[in-house]
């Protein structure tokens, strides 16, 4: 049976022929991701993608078009493609790189940070001492913007909260957001 046959068997509920080209491409799939590097994660995670990508060959292959071999491999390579550029964006960064904070409230706050969270803050004495410095270096418009969105309310909230223009609590945040990293890498230094 031809690949092209298979696919189309697998489609129509065929498990064996689901399998067989996957296990018949499955060294195909480690070469193609041996070229990438994930971040964050290792080869093994690659070639899953990679899996993840073939078997989407296997059930979207439409006839009369490209080889199923071809098509295979350009599903494959889309798929670890995307996957590598969706774990390098910077807009996941924020996520995996906050460290909390206490403020004199006690009250739990975020900070956003690209430091190790250990080196950035150690214990609550430094806590204290950094919510001094923000308030030392950010306008009172900036320290307020900033520990809204840190509490996690939308801009929209802040704007509210402070009594002034979504546009101008916008700026406000993003300000304080710039000193604050530049306050942090001073800090490591």
């Amino acid at each position: 049976m031809t690949d092209e046959a298979l696919a189309l068997a697998a489609q129509g509920g065929d498990r064996a022929a689901a399998e067989k080209l996957l296990e018949k491409y499955k060294n195909a799939v480690r070469g193609i991701a041996r070229g990438y590097f994930l971040e964050g994660g290792d080869a093994e995670d690659i070639v899953q993608e990679g899996m993840i990508g073939l078997y989407s060959a296997v059930t979207d292959y439409r006839a009369g078009g490209m080889s199923f071999k071809n098509f295979a491999y350009l599903c494959i390579h889309r798929r670890i493609v995307s996957a590598v550029k969706s774990a390098s964006r910077k807009k996941h960064l924020a996520l995996n790189t906050y460290v909390p904070l206490i403020d004199a409230d006690g009250q739990g706050i975020e900070l956003i940070s690209q430091e190790d969270p250990e080196s950035v803050l150690i214990g609550g004495e430094e806590r204290g001492e950094f919510l001094q410095l923000l308030k030392k270096n950010l306008t009172q418009a900036e320290y307020s913007a900033l520990l809204g969105y840190m509490e996690g309310l939308r801009i929209s909230e802040i704007a509210r909260r402070e009594n002034r223009s979504e546009k101008s609590a916008e700026n406000a945040v993003q300000r304080a957001k710039k000193k604050v990293l530049l306050l942090l890498e001073k800090r490591e230094r």
